[in-house]
């Protein structure tokens, strides 16, 4: 899936807070809260920022293919003709790099849900709620139980990665883009596009989700 070794370019468009990061991927907004059906979504709806600190130190140490936003983001407004637009019928591509590239750098907020500070669940759920108009749970593993799994293979634009940052439980969510590039709400670097094939994120994958149409 990578497309290149050196530099993983990301483009996005967004309406939505967004993040990649970890630890804290959750909010008590209620018109997102999911129903709590074990005692991992509980406690990952409650986990505390307290463990950002270690997660930043993580990815400055496993993060080894950072993505240059301005090159990537670029990239994705104007793709090589070549480039084969697998974006769902029904959904503006175009409009929805756009929302995700307005969110570019907003920073990593726990439980926040505006331009002034955005975690994870809330960047995902605000950017497929435009784009689609489906509302999705709050929290990062409850986003995980909704849709239909997707074999890494097979990622198209639009469909919802997740990671196993803090533990065995699912704790972060982010919404792919193209080759191995995926926009997040991250814990250390705010809104941002990453590599599915960063050491950090290739080892701590635990699926996809479909929720587009």
């Amino acid at each position: 899936m990578a497309r290149g070794t050196a530099t993983c370019v990301v483009g996005v468009a967004g309406i939505v807070l967004a993040g990649v990061i970890l630890a804290g991927c959750s909010t008590t907004a209620p018109r997102f809260r999911a129903e709590r059906e074990s005692d991992e979504t509980a406690d990952e709806e409650w986990d505390s920022p307290a463990d950002s600190a270690a997660v930043t130190e993580e990815i400055a140490r496993d993060d080894d293919r950072k993505v240059d936003l301005t090159t990537e983001a670029e990239y994705l407004r104007n793709p090589p003709r070549e480039v084969t637009d697998d974006t769902p019928a029904g959904v503006s591509r175009d409009k929805m790099l756009l929302d995700i590239i307005s969110y570019l750098k907003v920073p990593y907020h726990y439980g926040g849900t505006t331009r002034n500070g955005i975690d994870c669940s809330a960047f995902t759920s605000l950017i497929i709620a435009d784009a689609v108009r489906v509302s999705l749970p709050r929290s990062a593993s409850g986003q995980f139980r909704v849709g239909t799994k997707v074999p890494k293979l097979d990622l198209r634009f639009g469909d919802l990665v997740f990671f196993r940052t803090s533990g065995r439980r699912v704790s972060h969510v982010g919404i792919f883009l193209e080759n191995d590039i995926f926009a997040h709400a991250s814990v250390s670097d705010g809104v941002t596009f990453s590599s599915l094939e960063s050491k950090y994120y290739k080892n701590r994958y635990a699926g996809a989700r479909r929720v587009l149409p």
